[in-house]
């Protein structure tokens, strides 16, 4: 399992995830490559493997859904983490995320990391016949529920968008009291309520490096406010890169991903890391300084190859 020592707390390791296989331009899925991936991730001792929440994308890009491709993951896997960086409670019923994710920690022997966050784009709530108005207490209070649900027997609930009398949520997950609850975001508002309402935080991959370090002291001062111990916080990054020696080559193609992903292809140059081996360790040094403890690393184009590059002159650069 990747892990390397920081350089301000001798104990505290920093972890290194990687992005599923879920975004594809071409189908039929090609299961067989797929399946390798996963495989392969565990193999090289990444610590976990990591999903998005994309309902609705563009044509140019398609993406599987979340709880599907981790469910998948975990059947082909023993070890590796089920990350979901992050799910966005507020377009789905708490009560069948609940029962969704305690049913994926049950058959992965409790190795789900519960990513959740509220999101900044609100035109999508209408699709889902949802209004955005008071979307901040929708998102308390399905978390709230969801968390009722996988530690309660007996769940009755008066809320405000939710009500329940002696529901049950069966099997609850494997982890006690549940899996770990992550929130993502990148807004003062968002990282606030990851210090008092979770475990984690998970950095967005379309935050720059310079915008996470101002994060975390944010976190860092949520943290202190909520009487939380900072050593037992886990801190997430996600990090769009491309390992290539060929940097315009690289550019190209995270400007051409990014075009297709988010619409937005200038977001490339803001927020991602890409150059050789060295020049990449470099700048993921710079996030893990920020205050990361686990990077999620997300390579955009070329999986296997780049995922094989990032376990073998990369990462152990970072170690050194």
């Amino acid at each position: 399992m990747f892990a390397i020592e920081s350089a301000d707390m001798a104990t505290d390791k920093v972890e290194f995830g990687i992005a599923a296989p879920q975004i594809h331009t071409r189908l039929p899925l090609d299961l067989e490559s797929i399946q390798r991936y996963i495989k392969r991730a565990e193999e090289l001792g990444f610590h976990s493997i990591w999903v998005q929440e994309q309902a609705v994308l563009r044509q140019a890009a398609s993406a599987m859904e979340g709880i599907t491709m981790l469910s998948y993951a975990a059947a082909l896997t023993q070890r590796i983490k089920l990350g979901m960086a992050v799910f966005l409670i507020n377009l789905r019923s708490p009560l069948w995320l609940a029962k969704s994710i305690a049913s994926l920690d049950q058959l992965s022997r409790g190795r789900v990391i519960a990513g959740v966050g509220l999101g900044a784009v609100t035109r999508l709530y209408q699709a889902y016949g949802l209004s955005a108005d008071k979307r901040v207490a929708r998102f308390n209070e399905a978390l709230t529920l969801m968390q009722k649900l996988w530690t309660e027997d007996s769940v009755t609930f008066e809320g405000q968008f939710w009500q329940l009398k002696n529901a049950t949520v069966v099997p609850k997950p494997f982890q006690k009291p549940h899996p770990p609850v992550w929130i993502g975001g990148s807004a003062p508002p968002a990282v606030r309520r990851a210090a008092f309402r979770a475990g984690g935080f998970m950095g967005a991959g379309s935050s720059s490096s310079d915008a996470f370090a101002d994060q975390v002291k944010v976190l860092k001062e949520s943290l202190a406010e909520a009487k939380k111990s900072p050593a037992e916080f886990a801190i997430g990054k996600r990090v769009y890169i491309a390992v290539d020696r060929d940097r315009e080559r690289a550019a190209k193609r995270l400007t051409e991903w990014f075009a297709a992903y988010y619409g937005a292809p200038d977001l490339a140059e803001k927020v991602s890391v890409w150059g050789a081996p060295e020049e990449c360790a470099e700048k993921l040094g710079r996030i893990i300084a920020a205050g990361t403890r686990v990077i999620n690393l997300n390579p955009v184009y070329d999986l296997p190859e780049q995922m094989e590059t990032l376990a073998g002159e990369v990462v152990p650069r970072l170690g050194k």
